[in-house]
C-alpha cells in the first residue's frame, strides 16, 4: 500500500499524467478504480470532448492559455472520472512551465481532485495555490535530491512539506529534468539517483519517495521498492490499454515502433523530449514542419512562440494533432520502453500483470 497525505493506495502504482488527452478520464478513472493512482493530465483540457469546453478556438484550437488549459474540461474531465472510480483515490499532474499554473492548481482543488503532482521546474510556491485546500497532498517531481531539498525549504515557509516526492530517470516519456548529455550519463540514471533523494529525504520527515522514468514491470517494481522506494510511477505502458484516452492511431503509432524509432528530441520548453521520430520529425529536421502561430500559448519557456519557431514546431499544436489521430502531423510521447508495446489490454489485465507478474 502507497499512503500519500491522508489518501491510500491499494498497489504502489502511480499512473504517469500524459498530455494532451493521453490520461484523462477513462484511463485515470480505470487506474484508480483497480487499485492504482489514476492522473488525470491538465495539459489541453480545452481538446476534450471535441473542444466542447473551450469558449474560444481558432483552427481546431482552443485559443490562449484560459482555453487551452480549461476550467470546465478540467472539471468534466473529473466528473466523469469519479462516475469510474467512485471515491478512490484520483490525482492530476500540472505543469509548472505551463502558463496559468496557479489558476489551474486551484481549479483542480475546486473540481475535487485528491492530489496534485507537479513537474517540468521546480514548483517552489506550489502550496501557495493550494492553501484553502489542506486535504489536497501535493506532490514535486524532482531530478536530483538537491531539487528536494531546495523544494522543501521553499515549502517550509508555507507550514506545509511535501506529502510525497516523485524522482524521475531520464529514460521517462516527454519532456526530461537533464540536459540531452546528461540523459546518457551514468551518475544521472534513476538506480543512482534514488539512494541519493531517500537520504535527503529523512531530513523532511522521511516523505515517501517514488521512482520513475524507463518502469515496465513487476521486476522493475519490485527492484525499486527493495530499494526503498515506497511506490513507482509509469505511464508508457498504460498507453497499452484500452481504456487510455489516446486516439487508435496513437496508440498504432506506438505499437508500430522500433527500438531506434524512440529517441530524445528537441522542444520548445528548452530540454529534450523523449518521443517517436514520425513524420513529423522528418519534416522539421528538414525545415519543413507545419507553420508555427501560437494560437494556445501553453508554456512561459516558450516566449509566445518564439522558441517553438526556433526549433521548428509548436508542442500544443502537434500534441493536439497526436490526440487527434493525426499521424503526420502529431507529435508522440513515450518513455523508452515505448517499442515494447504489442498489445492492447484492459487497465485491470495490466494491473495484475504489474502486481502479480507476467505470467497473470
Amino acid at each position: 500500500m502507497l499512503k500519500i497525505g491522508k489518501y491510500e493506495i491499494n498497489h504502489p502504482i502511480i499512473q504517469g499524467g500524459m498530455g494532451v488527452g493521453i490520461s484523462w478520464d477513462q484511463l485515470a478513472g480505470s487506474v484508480s478504480k483497480e487499485g492504482g493512482l489514476g492522473v488525470i493530465s491538465a495539459v489541453g483540457t480545452g481538446y476534450y470532448d471535441n473542444l466542447h469546453y473551450a469558449k474560444k478556438v481558432k483552427q481546431h484550437r482552443p485559443v490562449n492559455e484560459e482555453n487551452f488549459y480549461s476550467r470546465e474540461g478540467l472539471f468534466k474531465i473529473v466528473e466523469n472520472a469519479r462516475k469510474i472510480c467512485g471515491d478512490a483515490p484520483l490525482a492530476t499532474n500540472i505543469l509548472y512551465a505551463q502558463n496559468d499554473y496557479g489558476r489551474v492548481v486551484k481549479d483542480a482543488c475546486e473540481a475535487g481532485i485528491d492530489i496534485i503532482i507537479t513537474g517540468a521546474g521546480l514548483p517552489v510556491d506550489m502550496p501557495k495555490y493550494a492553501a484553502d485546500f489542506p486535504d489536497v497532498a501535493l506532490v514535486p517531481i524532482v531530478s536530483s535530491a538537491r531539487a528536494l531539498k531546495l523544494i522543501a525549504r521553499k515549502w517550509k515557509r508555507y507550514g506545509k512539506l511535501p506529502d510525497a516526492v516523485i524522482v524521475e530517470g531520464p529514460l521517462s516519456g516527454g519532456h526530461q529534468g537533464f540536459s540531452y548529455e546528461d540523459c546518457f550519463k551514468e551518475e544521472y540514471q534513476l538506480e543512482n539517483l534514488i539512494p541519493q533523494v531517500i537520504e535527503e529525504a529523512k531530513n523532511w520527515n522521511d516523505v515517501p519517495v517514488i521512482a520513475a522514468g524507463g518502469i515496465w514491470d513487476k521486476n522493475d517494481i519490485d527492484k525499486f521498492l527493495e530499494m526503498g522506494c515506497a511506490g513507482v510511477q509509469m505511464a508508457t505502458r498504460f498507453i497499452g490499454t484500452k481504456e487510455c484516452d489516446a486516439s487508435g492511431a496513437f496508440k498504432d503509432v506506438l505499437l508500430s515502433a522500433d527500438e531506434k524509432d524512440i529517441e530524445l528530441l528537441k522542444s520548445p520548453v528548452g530540454l529534450p523530449a523523449r518521443g517517436v521520430r514520425t513524420n513529423l520529425i522528418n519534416l522539421v529536421d528538414k525545415h519543413e514542419g507545419p507553420k508555427v502561430t501560437c494560437i494556445s500559448n501553453c508554456v512561459a519557456p516558450c516566449k509566445r512562440g518564439e522558441e517553438a519557431k526556433a526549433v521548428g514546431y509548436c508542442i500544443a499544436d502537434r500534441l493536439g494533432d497526436a490526440y487527434l489521430g493525426k499521424k503526420e502531423t502529431g507529435l508522440f510521447f513515450t518513455g523508452s520502453n515505448g517499442y515494447r508495446l504489442k498489445e492492447i489490454i484492459s487497465v485491470k489485465e495490466l494491473m495484475e500483470k504489474l502486481v502479480n507478474g507476467e505470467s497473470s
